[in-house]
């Protein structure tokens, strides 16, 4: 099977991972750096050229590693190869929308998965009321858009909580403001999902002066087993957000587990070293199992 692997670096360790799994099992697998793709539209079939060379017929599947900042456009490429028939383990509109934090809450509010109270606004005249509809300080504010835990500020004072929010605001930046669960007392629980099936799960705990868990940030890792109602909210995250591969993010309250966000490029470093889990090996088995032959 040829797979195209839309990263834009092969020093990145998850695109490195998945590479070298896919060369294991036999397939040849090209590095794709997505930023330097161009679609071209308009006469006879649409074509993708990456540094001037036409790959829109040149793989049977592909896997994307989309980065925050070039979302738009790599999302526009995997679409493209989408609509030519090639197979993707995230769909584009699932990249789109796992991207976006609110956009993935109300798809899954919807769903009725269970999630931290949650509220999103431009008005700036309100920012009191908008606080104490959360119950009052403290609140978790974050970027729409954020990734690896950047974007995201605990305000733990009604004056420095409106002093954040106004802020974003007045730079016209879209943010939303979460519950603070105390209880989860900075940890969190990473399920990483491939296909229909939890592949493997890590308990994340934020280092000294960190609210944060993110591995990025310095939090520390360990292998856990999820309970049966984290493994259906981690699973039905992914079904309904439409991701082939996902890593789901949840943390325990009083209340039971909620999910607070979807990631559809989950890095991998972080939960294989936790885990001792091949996840990559899942990737490259979970793509021959969508792409049983050879497309003519």
């Amino acid at each position: 099977m040829d797979i195209g692997l839309l990263s834009v670096s092969m020093n990145v360790y998850s695109t490195k991972r998945i590479a070298e799994e896919a060369e294991k099992l036999g397939h040849y697998i090209e590095l794709i750096d997505h930023t330097k793709c161009a679609v071209k539209l308009g006469s006879g079939k649409p074509m993708v050229y990456y540094q001037n060379e036409n790959v829109t017929d040149a793989f049977d599947a592909i896997i994307p590693r989309i980065g925050a900042k070039v979302t738009k456009h790599g999302v526009a490429i995997v679409k493209q190869f989408e609509m030519n028939g090639v197979f993707s383990t995230a769909r584009a509109l699932s990249i789109t929308r796992a991207r976006n934090k609110v956009r993935t809450l109300q798809i899954l509010s919807r769903k009725h998965i269970p999630m931290p109270e949650t509220l999103f606004s431009i008005n700036p005249d309100d920012i009191e009321e908008q606080i104490e509809l959360l119950g009052g300080p403290p609140v978790i504010i974050k970027l729409q858009e954020g990734t690896q835990g950047l974007g995201v500020i605990l305000a733990e004072s009604k004056k420095s909580a409106k002093s954040i929010i106004d802020t974003f605001y007045k730079m016209d930046t879209s943010i939303l403001i979460q519950k603070y669960i105390e209880e989860s007392n900075g940890e969190d629980i990473r399920i990483f999902v491939v296909g229909h099936k939890v592949i493997a799960s890590m308990k994340r705990s934020s280092a000294v002066g960190e609210f944060r868990s993110n591995v990025h940030r310095g939090g520390y890792t360990e292998a856990i087993k999820p309970t049966a109602k984290e493994k259906f909210i981690a699973l039905n995250a992914a079904k309904h957000l439409g991701l082939g591969v996902a890593g789901v993010d949840i943390i325990r309250s009083k209340k039971g587990p909620l999910l607070i966000e979807v990631n559809a490029s989950p890095g991998l470093q972080g939960i294989e070293a936790a885990t001792g889990v091949n996840i990559a090996k899942e990737i490259i088995l979970f793509v021959e199992r969508n792409v049983p032959r050879r497309r003519k």
